[in-house]
């Protein structure tokens, strides 16, 4: 719709960029090379942020920067996941089919992590996404995933991501046995003024922009609405980029931006 008027060769702020097309300032680089270490290491993360601020793209950075002849990266993201679905979805994932009950399913998924490491010289990572979601009965069966071999061996990575709810959740006296077992922390933050700017070049660059598309005072007009978070940026810019093309503006100001929220946000 925009996108000509533009002169852009793909649409900005939209989901499914290619890995290599991502946004990843020095604070995002920063957690996805602690998370490599996790992998590496085969630790247990939490990695924790609100809703839209660059979770999925940590995990999506990360999977393509592990090296596919050494690590097996499992995903699950199942707001009613119970235990024996969770060991039912990674034992799919490695291709195996699960037995009927948990105790048979866990011991078959330690089993299958084993032969890997063993015989392949593969490591997993485990990466369970909207954990805040998980109730204390599967957060408390993630922890027994962590035990083989009388404590001394993890059988996995283990990351969970989730929205700050999930570490409020941790910090609870009923989850102080799974903090225990933690090794790393990481939060993500909303981005600043100057970041969000960055944001927003990047994306259009990636698009194909050859000059400037927003004013600066545009940019801090979608900054003091979206406070920073990714996702709502990406709102915001299509949004007043569709009013700016129907419009005939070739650079957006503050003033289009404002329009904007008033009418299709307010």
């Amino acid at each position: 719709m925009y996108e000509a008027f533009y002169g852009l060769a793909s649409t900005p702020f939209m989901r499914g960029l290619a890995a290599d097309q991502l946004f990843l300032p020095p604070e995002f680089s920063e957690v996805i090379s602690r998370m490599n270490y996790v992998a590496e290491k085969q630790l247990f993360a939490v990695l924790t942020g609100d809703c839209g601020t660059g979770k999925t793209t940590i995990l999506r950075a990360l999977s393509d920067q592990l090296d596919a002849r050494h690590y097996r990266m499992l995903y699950v993201s199942d707001s009613q996941l119970t235990p024996h679905n969770f060991y039912r979805i990674l034992l799919d994932q490695l291709g195996v089919a699960a037995r009927r009950n948990r105790a048979a399913a866990k011991q078959q998924f330690h089993e299958q992590v084993a032969i890997l490491r063993s015989v392949d010289d593969v490591k997993t990572v485990c990466v369970v996404d909207e954990s805040h979601l998980l109730s204390f009965e599967m957060l408390e069966e993630i922890r027994f995933l962590l035990n083989m071999k009388f404590d001394s061996v993890s059988p996995t990575a283990l990351i969970l991501a989730g929205q700050t709810e999930l570490w409020k959740k941790l910090q609870l006296q009923k989850c102080a046995a799974i903090r225990q077992r933690m090794d790393l922390q990481s939060t993500l933050n909303h981005f600043d003024r100057q970041r969000t700017g960055e944001y927003i070049r990047h994306h259009l660059k990636v698009a194909g922009a050859e000059s400037e598309i927003f004013t600066e005072g545009a940019i801090e007009s979608v900054f003091d609405y979206s406070m920073g978070i990714a996702r709502v940026i990406d709102k915001v810019c299509t949004n007043v980029m569709i009013y700016g093309s129907q419009n005939r503006l070739r650079l957006i100001d503050d003033h289009a931006v404002k329009f904007v929220l008033d009418c299709e946000f307010s």
